[in-house]
């Protein structure tokens, strides 16, 4: 089973790569929260507000990097009528969506791990430094904010194969981009309305994860692990859906 998925994740992530212009945009999306955050943290001192941000832009960066590749997945492949010979191969539908979820969401972890690490950079010239150590935060980041890529990837996986062209793929998956910033704006502005389950949320969790972790808190491995799994979990329910898609007619044979 695990052969013709990574042929597939292969096969999409080289696809994508070729593309420089998408790489570029998805590199300039990562890099936007850093530099707005570090120009604003020159004109101000880095409060609540600033940290609140941080979180914010690192939340849309997991969105941002892997959008044009899913753009490009199931709705391009629709587009140029390549979909159908795919799914004519003897592998299963679920494998073909395990392997096309692989490949955007190396996108879209390396969008978010960039992100970060560009935040650390700002974060360490701007004198802020978190409470917990270096050792204990990687794993925390890792198995708390780092599977919120996953459920980037699956949502946006979902999202092209309801749409009947790359060019209506885009637009929805722009629309996505305010879900992590409209959740997360709301919870800049509007902290008291947190309630404690909301750690354990996706997107929410992240969000109140990292600005928990900027405050100086410490950093908990298993509430992370926690939200990693509740997330994942969420991911894959998500690619269910996807995988039971390609199989119906008006996605194979289109409308």
């Amino acid at each position: 089973m695990l052969n013709p998925i990574v042929t597939v994740a292969r096969k999409e992530a080289i696809d994508n790569l070729r593309d420089t212009r998408s790489v570029l945009a998805s590199l300039m999306y990562a890099l936007m929260g850093p530099a707005v955050v570090f120009m604003v943290s020159k004109a101000v001192r880095v409060d609540a507000v600033l940290i609140g941000m941080m979180s914010v832009f690192t939340l849309v960066a997991a969105f941002a990097g892997g959008m044009n590749v899913a753009m490009d997945t199931v709705a391009g492949e629709r587009e140029r009528q390549s979909l159908l010979p795919l799914l004519m191969n003897p592998v299963r539908r679920r494998e073909i969506v395990l392997g096309k979820w692989l490949a955007v969401g190396m996108f879209s972890a390396g969008g978010l791990v960039l992100n970060l690490a560009a935040f650390s950079i700002v974060l360490a010239v701007a004198g802020v430094h978190p409470g917990a150590g270096t050792t204990r935060l990687l794993l925390a980041v890792g198995a708390g904010v780092l599977p919120l890529a996953l459920l980037a990837a699956s949502l946006q996986l979902l999202i092209s194969t309801i749409c009947r062209a790359a060019k209506e793929a885009q637009t929805y998956l722009s629309m996505l981009m305010f879900l992590p910033m409209g959740l997360g704006m709301f919870q800049v502005f509007f902290p008291a309305a947190a309630r404690g389950w909301f750690a354990f949320l996706p997107v929410l969790g992240q969000q109140l994860q990292l600005e928990r972790w900027l405050k100086g808190g410490a950093a908990a491995f298993v509430p992370a692990a926690a939200l990693g799994c509740f997330t994942a979990a969420a991911a894959l329910l998500i690619l269910e859906v996807a995988a039971n898609r390609l199989h119906r007619d008006e996605i194979v044979y289109g409308n």
